[in-house]
């Protein structure tokens, strides 16, 4: 679980919890993950051989907070800024996503669930926070849905890069970034930064990075991770 201090909450103000309930609800989440641990939930999945990182949807219709999807998540974009310095290091596979946005797009019944405020000639805001750095060799997946892998093609291009652990970044962590775990975890060793995943919904945020933790993957401080890739480039450098 993350460790928000009110200096380090992210999201968006008016979705944040009261001061006076973080603490209870926090020790009450830990109190759940300790009742799922003797349950036998909640095992280690660790890093495997070969990994990748992915970056969920940190463009700027998520990043900057006057858009409909905005909220306050500069933390995340630096954590994630971190880790992409580590994984470039490394040259694992960075791969980022964004949304694939046409008004000629099927429409379906979710689309009354949130009616997304975009228009034609709103592209620009769907293209890659500049503090990420992209490089013209990561590639970008463009995705109608929540997860990274559903219509995509991404689970074969990872297949073929014989990647077998899945870094995964982003936001929001309650939506993208659940539901490209749920699509990963019969296929990949899951690694989440716990520091590098946000949400516009404080509780929405710590139920679902918990949820992950129990079920689907390693929720981790972002230095082991950053320690992690630190290991493997200086594999590399031995092998070089």
């Amino acid at each position: 679980m993350t460790d928000n201090t009110p200096s380090q909450i992210t999201g968006s103000t008016d979705l944040r919890l009261p001061d006076e309930l973080r603490e209870p609800l926090k020790k009450h989440l830990n109190y759940l993950r300790d009742r799922y641990l003797e349950k036998n939930w909640g095992g280690r999945v660790g890093f495997g051989k070969h990994p990748a990182l992915v970056v969920i949807d940190l463009a700027l219709f998520w990043t900057e907070p006057q858009h409909q999807m905005g909220s306050h998540v500069d933390s995340v974009v630096e954590a994630t800024a971190r880790l992409l310095e580590a994984a470039r290091s490394t040259d694992i596979p960075i791969f980022f996503t964004s949304l694939d946005y046409n008004p000629s797009n099927t429409p379906s019944p979710r689309d009354k669930k949130c009616q997304l405020d975009l228009k034609p000639g709103d592209e620009p805001l769907l293209q890659l926070d500049p503090r990420l750095k992209y490089r013209p060799s990561e590639r970008i997946i463009l995705k109608k849905y929540a997860s990274a892998f559903k219509d995509t093609g991404f689970h074969d291009i990872l297949a073929a890069l014989q990647v077998d652990t899945l870094i995964v970044t982003g936001v929001s962590t309650s939506h993208c970034i659940y539901a490209t775990c749920r699509d990963a975890t019969d296929n990949y060793h899951i690694i989440v930064p716990a520091e590098a995943v946000g949400e516009r919904c404080e509780i929405m945020h710590e139920v679902n990075l918990l949820d992950i933790d129990i079920d689907l993957g390693d929720v981790m401080p972002m230095d082991n991770v950053i320690e992690y890739l630190k290991g493997k480039s200086h594999a590399k450098l031995s092998s070089d």
